[in-house]
């Protein structure tokens, strides 16, 4: 079995984070200044991972970096990786777009700079050890030259926020545990004790609470850019007159799935995820990493 040494983590940092208001990617959440991806790079060094690729925007270059590099430094590989509005095929281009092209097109990009099993995640997620534990595992078993994939998959009802709708990659999963299909569901809201989402007419439809949702925490072999490039072609054909339209990582996933040669793998964490999507999200997310410190599952410092 081919298998790699060591599997790469890709990081979503280049979106603009239109209703937290303002780059939640670089905003700090502790006293000593963390972001969110400290603890997710903390997290992924302490599972194994040694290389990361960092997909952010030219505007924020600078900042990112410095905010990165010192810490990571001799400990992990660093790669960047660009998203701007022009990083499509010329005759897609429409200068009146202000919105990145969405996360299945960020993972594209990479496509040289990775040749290794990896795991992607949105920078401004709370995923908890276990979760990059569990993700590395699978990637470090895994055949790089294998169609097997995987999710890191959480229940809904632990992924909605007090404070607005948020988007989520709805599973339908089989009784083996592989993903069947994913349902990108932009808009998913708490309503009188219930949890309902806007389907593409405007119709208001309640879903269960306790389905497996994905926070965009994915497992892939490099197989899987063979299905990308298609797939957001498609995509572009289809939406060349949108100024919104985004091509999420779940439309890429399951446009796999359908090809027949793909499984993927639902893996469990017994983490709780938390993220932050509104600005009145900070609060909960400050509280929750003061009781993992609490509970010294966190250094004090983790970069000394």
């Amino acid at each position: 079995m081919n298998t790699n040494h060591h599997p790469t983590l890709i990081v979503l940092a280049a979106g603009m984070g239109s209703r937290y208001g303002g780059l939640k990617q670089i905003d700090t959440f502790t006293p000593q200044g963390d972001t969110i991806i400290d603890f997710s790079l903390y997290d992924a060094l302490q599972a194994g991972f040694k290389k990361f690729v960092f997909i952010i925007r030219k505007s924020f270059e600078h900042e990112f970096k410095s905010l990165i590099e010192s810490k990571i430094k001799g400990k992990a590989e660093l790669e960047y990786v660009y998203q701007e509005i022009d990083s499509v095929p010329q005759e897609y281009l429409n200068p009146e777009r202000t919105k990145p092209w969405g996360t299945g097109h960020a993972l594209l990009l990479t496509k040289n700079v990775v040749q290794e099993n990896f795991a992607i995640i949105n920078a401004d997620d709370f995923y908890g050890r276990d979760a990059f534990m569990v993700m590395y595992n699978f990637l470090k078993n895994t055949d790089i030259n294998s169609y097997h994939f995987s999710m890191i998959g959480y229940s809904l009802k632990n992924t909605v926020s007090d404070h607005g709708y948020v988007s989520r990659g709805v599973c339908e999963v089989d009784g083996n545990g592989n993903l069947l299909n994913v349902t990108e569901r932009t808009y998913i809201e708490k309503y009188n004790n219930m949890l309902r989402y806007k389907d593409e007419n405007e119709h208001f439809i309640t879903i269960d609470k306790d389905v497996t949702v994905s926070m965009n925490f994915w497992g892939f072999t490099p197989r899987c850019f063979e299905f990308g490039s298609d797939s957001f072609k498609h995509f572009l054909e289809k939406n060349r007159e949108s100024l919104k339209a985004e091509y999420y990582l779940p439309t890429l996933v399951a446009d796999s799935i359908a090809s027949g040669k793909v499984n993927v793998k639902l893996l469990k964490s017994d983490d709780r995820w938390f993220g932050v999507t509104y600005p009145e999200d900070k609060e909960i997310v400050q509280k929750n990493i003061s009781e993992l410190r609490m509970k010294k599952l966190y250094p004090e410092n983790l970069w000394e």
